[in-house]
């Protein structure tokens, strides 16, 4: 018995077959081999083809089919996790109207600012639990304004998950975590929000049917089955944004856990059991994977746009020709604690949430071309990533929660012991690494949407912990003084 998991990342599609009874990946693969194409036709602009990714997701499906040579009738439910925020929209015949407008992409900040205006600044934070800022619905009020014969085609909006599901099942559904986290769901009246729809005039009938987050979502169609060598009648059985679904994997369900992730962008992510928010929408606060009407369990989301893609920028731009992100994590590893006074603002890929979304792009500080190697320079840019996180860390302190263990998987950032030391270092928290990610954690949550395990403890026991990182505490003013020199220049 097999359960299957999809990740619809912006830098390429997972997908992962984890065995039910053991909670095994027995085979896991993900396309494309080079970073997905984003499309950036302005600046501040990022596009996507839905079509990619599903043509992306078949390739990856067959890689892992091929390579465990599991039968499709042994295959007992699908789960799906997604890049946050997208917008996909569809006509009537299902039909994708436009690319994707993803999670980076900021020109739709100036709508939300006028939206958190207009409703009201404390309506919208007690309603929404964020300002409408720069997340779904706010890309919707920009196609609506400069797209007018494209809206008016609109039969159904999606995020990037929901696609996936729309081209597995032939139907087209959402859940409450995808609607808060487009700035759809109303906590106070447990709804879709009215006045985000009215606002922006958004008709409700966009608004797909809303199906739980565990359980029956919809089942393989033919056509679907016929194009992935799959069973028709797979049940679809969970669905999540991928940092809520990253939680989810690292067995982060309950009030006061916290899971990371550092990728492509960086996130730490809470979770808390009552509605509350920041003033100033610099974390924001969604529903969590096991958020429902009578159960309040919300994720706090500090996220930082310019994380992984500062450290893969270096590789492309500065890092001698064939050089790896493991030798870059080594010679980084030889510069000292605070990179000998050089400083790096990671801020380069749109505008950021922390800074109230602002965009200060990314900038390096200090340089001393007397003293400075490429080892500084990729320490600085590790450290400055390390750097922005503690500081939205610190925001949510400020709203309560308890950061003293942070849970992440091996993977990217955390692949290096510079990164991962420094952050528990600077934050004064322990870091636990774990065997996972995303496509996994949606396999074993379909498992428990199917009713295969009876709880998140059962689908998760499986969870190998490879490492624990303390924080150096006899080196804590040495980080805390590099901290600070950073977080001045950003005042």
């Amino acid at each position: 018995m097999y359960l299957l998991g999809y990740d619809i990342g912006s830098s390429s599609v997972k997908a992962c077959l984890v065995e039910a009874n053991t909670g095994k990946i027995v085979a896991s693969d993900f396309f494309p081999k080079e970073e997905m194409a984003i499309t950036a036709v302005k600046a501040g602009w990022a596009e996507q083809a839905p079509e990619d990714w599903w043509a992306n997701l078949k390739l990856a499906h067959a890689s892992v089919i091929q390579q465990s040579q599991v039968k499709a009738e042994d295959i007992k439910a699908i789960g799906i996790t997604w890049q946050m925020h997208g917008l996909v929209l569809v006509d009537k015949d299902q039909n994708v109207l436009r690319p994707s407008i993803i999670w980076c992409d900021s020109r739709a900040v100036p709508y939300g600012e006028k939206a958190f205006k207009a409703i009201g600044e404390e309506k919208c934070l007690s309603h929404l639990l964020n300002s409408p800022g720069n997340f779904t619905a706010s890309k919707l009020a920009w196609v609506k304004e400069n797209e007018p014969e494209v809206f008016d085609k609109i039969d159904k909006l999606m995020l990037p998950g929901d696609y996936i599901a729309m081209k597995l099942s032939g139907n087209i559904s959402m859940t409450i975590e995808g609607l808060s986290e487009g700035m759809f769901w109303d906590f106070k009246t447990q709804s879709v929000s009215e006045d985000i729809l009215s606002y922006y005039g958004i008709p409700k009938s966009f608004i797909p049917e809303i199906k739980p987050i565990f359980g029956l979502q919809g089942e393989v169609s033919a056509q679907a089955a016929k194009e992935l060598g799959l069973k028709e009648g797979i049940p679809l059985t969970y669905r999540a944004g991928d940092q809520p679904n990253n939680a989810a994997s690292l067995n982060v369900f309950n009030p006061g856990e916290i899971a990371s992730t550092a990728g492509t962008s960086g996130v730490v992510y809470g979770v808390l059991d009552k509605l509350d928010y920041d003033k100033k929408s610099r974390v924001n606060t969604f529903a969590h994977v096991n958020y429902t009407p009578d159960q309040t369990r919300l994720g706090v989301l500090l996220c930082i746009n310019g994380t992984g893609i500062l450290n893969s920028w270096l590789r492309r731009n500065l890092a001698v020709e064939g050089l790896s992100y493991n030798d870059m994590n080594n010679l980084a590893a030889q510069s000292p604690i605070g990179s000998k006074g050089l400083s790096v603002i990671p801020f380069g890929n749109g505008a950021e949430r922390v800074l109230e979304n602002k965009e200060v792009d990314c900038s390096i500080h200090g340089i001393n071309f007397n003293i400075h190697t490429k080892a500084d320079l990729l320490r600085a840019g590790q450290e400055g990533i390390v750097f922005s996180y503690e500081y939205g860390m610190e925001i949510m302190k400020e709203m309560g929660m308890n950061i003293h263990l942070i849970r992440a998987g091996y993977a990217n950032m955390f692949l290096s012991p510079v990164f991962a030391q420094t952050l528990a270092s600077v934050s004064g928290a322990t870091i636990e690494l774990f065997n996972t990610d995303g496509a996994a954690g949606a396999a074993k949550a379909a498992g428990m949407g199917a009713g295969i395990y009876a709880s998140n403890e059962e689908a998760f026991a499986s969870l190998i912990k490879i490492s624990v990182i303390e924080p150096e505490a006899d080196k804590k003013t040495q980080y805390r003084d590099a901290y600070e020199k950073w977080k001045s220049l950003i005042k």
